[in-house]
């Protein structure tokens, strides 16, 4: 559908909620991608080995990359992301993390799926 009311630009809102089960690997891991960044400057790495040090939703944060998501997808280039990561509550019995709240358009027999 190629109409000129259509934009060619789409928003893709992903949430992610992520079990830690090693802190220690996940903070090594956003070590090495640091290090690996000859793009960046000395104080900004210092600063952000920091950041990743002291916090582990942070090193998750250097670790997932929008880019990546979408790199492989034919016919899409992505023009702009922004992503950020936080430690929560978590409980997967509790209503308020249903994923399908929004998804009020969707038909009761329509399935839904992650790929």
């Amino acid at each position: 559908m190629s109409t000129p009311e259509t934009s060619r630009f789409v928003r893709l809102r992903v949430e992610l909620v992520l079990e830690v089960d090693d802190a220690d690997a996940v903070t090594k891991a956003a070590l090495r991608r640091l290090a690996d960044d000859s793009g960046m400057q000395s104080d900004e790495r210092a600063h952000a080995e920091n950041a990743v040090t002291e916090d582990t939703a942070e090193a998750l944060a250097y670790l997932v990359d929008p880019f990546d998501l979408v790199s492989e997808v034919p016919g899409v280039e992505l023009a702009q992301a922004s992503w950020s990561s936080e430690p929560i509550d978590y409980d997967p019995d509790s209503p308020e993390w249903d994923l399908d709240e929004d998804d009020d358009d969707v038909d009761d027999d329509e399935e839904v799926g992650v790929g």
